[in-house]
């Protein structure tokens, strides 16, 4: 499977060319276009023919991800374009089975068939953050894509580093963190606009977003005339 990311980084699109035979497992919703011989199937489990549909689906809405998946595939082989719902970037991460990759609600795109996935809870550390409180886990060996609200930029951390908590797009499960305020100051954390923020430890990759979505809804929302019946 080839993955070409293009017009980066405010209206990304993936460009996924298929080898005869080659399946790409995506989010409901992402396929903007693809070549006429390439078929779908849509299930509620994240292998095409997979067991464990329901409880599969019922954890990745709790990830804030959809509860059925597409399946994508073809004899002959194909093209397929995938996209976000919101405006913003994308990034092709190969991983080599030594390492998961966690993945904020609503960032996960596509995957290969040979990654699986799961969820993971930190309640106690994203309980304070105010962000959502379960990761997707991504793990084993293949290409994964994921998405962003605004540009991606990958920072590979050695020892530290401090990211905002609605800045977190996904992050290598070789660093932890912990929730910290961005100044000893309380005063200061809370005027300054920053508030809490991620303390990252360890050695590996953290995909930081340029645009938080949560705080991007709350100064949209007084605009937003309510329904009429």
């Amino acid at each position: 499977m080839k993955v070409d990311i293009l017009k980066k980084p405010a209206n990304t699109v993936a460009k996924i060319l298929l080898d005869p035979n080659e399946k790409v497992t995506a989010e409901a919703g992402a396929m903007i276009a693809m070549s006429p011989d390439i078929t779908v199937t849509t299930t509620n489990h994240e292998r095409e023919g997979g067991k464990k549909g329901f409880l599969s689906g019922m954890k990745r809405m709790l990830a804030g991800e959809s509860f059925f998946l597409n399946h994508f595939s073809s004899s002959v082989g194909g093209e397929l374009f995938l996209a976000t719902t919101l405006t913003g970037d994308m990034e092709c991460i190969e991983l080599d089975g030594t390492k998961n990759l966690l993945v904020q609600a609503g960032a996960f795109v596509a995957k290969e068939p040979t990654v699986s996935m799961d969820i993971r809870f930190d309640f106690a550390k994203n309980f304070f953050s105010g962000e959502r409180m379960i990761w997707l886990e991504l793990s084993g060996k293949g290409k994964v894509i994921i998405g962003a609200f605004g540009a991606i930029y990958p920072v590979n951390i050695q020892d530290e580093y401090v990211v905002d908590t609605g800045n977190i797009a996904a992050y290598e499960s070789t660093l932890d963190f912990s929730i910290k305020r961005v100044s000893k100051s309380i005063s200061s954390s809370i005027f300054s606009g920053e508030g809490l923020v991620c303390r990252f430890k360890g050695e590996g990759i953290v995909y930081c977003q340029t645009h938080a979505d949560k705080r991007f809804g709350t100064l949209l929302t007084p605009f937003l005339e309510p329904i009429k019946q």
